[in-house]
């Protein structure tokens, strides 16, 4: 199919979901403000400290974390360490490839680790061993396994999920195996703009016609922890505060739902 064939294509299909969308109608019949189902299972790699396999309706992501002894950042010497990968598996999608990580990947994986650090879920403090000698380490990896929309939301649940249920392994260091010190438990919602509309974790159809995507993490008191900006196209004040208000009610009912907080 030609380029000019291909715009055509993405044209008709972004003048559709426009007009159904200001009928207050979404593709697969959802609410602006409703999201697929969510189905979590924890402790599903074994040999990890904490795993979480994700489905958000169709989209899957596998997060595994690992918690090991390592040394801390020099300008941070009595505190522990999170670092947060992501990968796109080529059998995930079409538009995945093998290789290094691209920007996609490192987006998804820096927006997760912001979720997780500006919420101060994990308290690194708590996970200094030696002071400026030796700290555990926390490894949060997310492995993209299909991928239908919103894989920043699906990779926050499942990072969520996976520390909430990671141990600290016994070692030489602690005789027995303990929960990681959690604070808090951020949520993020995703949002992307068609036409005049805001649609909650858009679908992979509403993500290829989108023009503007904004996502929000919040805490158990309605703060903002972190947001990211995507695409190309703007948002009015009225609605980024829109954005903020849906981001909080949604992401207290999937506390509660989900993680049972």
């Amino acid at each position: 199919m030609s380029r000019s064939a291909d715009e055509i294509v993405y044209g008709l299909k972004r003048e559709y979901l426009e007009k159904i969308s200001n009928g207050g109608i979404r593709i697969d019949g959802r609410k602006f403000d409703e999201f697929r189902n969510i189905r979590i299972n924890t402790n599903f790699v074994t040999r990890a400290e904490g795993s979480a396999d994700v489905r958000l309706g169709n989209t899957r992501v596998l997060v595994g974390v690992k918690v090991e002894v390592g040394e801390p950042f020099p300008d941070t010497p009595n505190s522990g360490i999170l670092t947060t990968n992501a990968e796109l598996i080529p059998m995930a999608s079409p538009t995945f490839e093998s290789g290094p990580p691209n920007e996609d990947s490192i987006e998804l994986a820096r927006v997760v680790d912001r979720t997780i650090r500006e919420s101060k879920m994990i308290d690194l403090d708590k996970l200094v061993i030696t002071p400026g000698e030796k700290v555990w380490v926390v490894f949060v990896d997310i492995h993209v396994l299909d991928y239908d929309g919103n894989l920043i939301d699906a990779s926050a649940l499942g990072a969520i999920a996976a520390l909430l249920e990671t141990k600290v392994p016994g070692s030489k260091v602690q005789q027995e195996d303990t929960p990681l010190p959690i604070n808090h438990v951020p949520v993020m919602i995703t949002q992307i703009k068609i036409g005049s509309n805001l649609f909650v974790d858009p679908s992979l159809e509403e993500e290829e016609v989108a023009t503007t995507r904004i996502s929000i993490a919040t805490d158990e008191a309605g703060n903002i922890v972190a947001m990211q900006k995507g695409l190309s196209g703007t948002l009015t004040h009225a609605e980024v505060f829109k954005a903020v208000d849906t981001s909080i009610e949604i992401g207290k009912d999937i506390r509660k739902r989900v993680f049972g907080r």
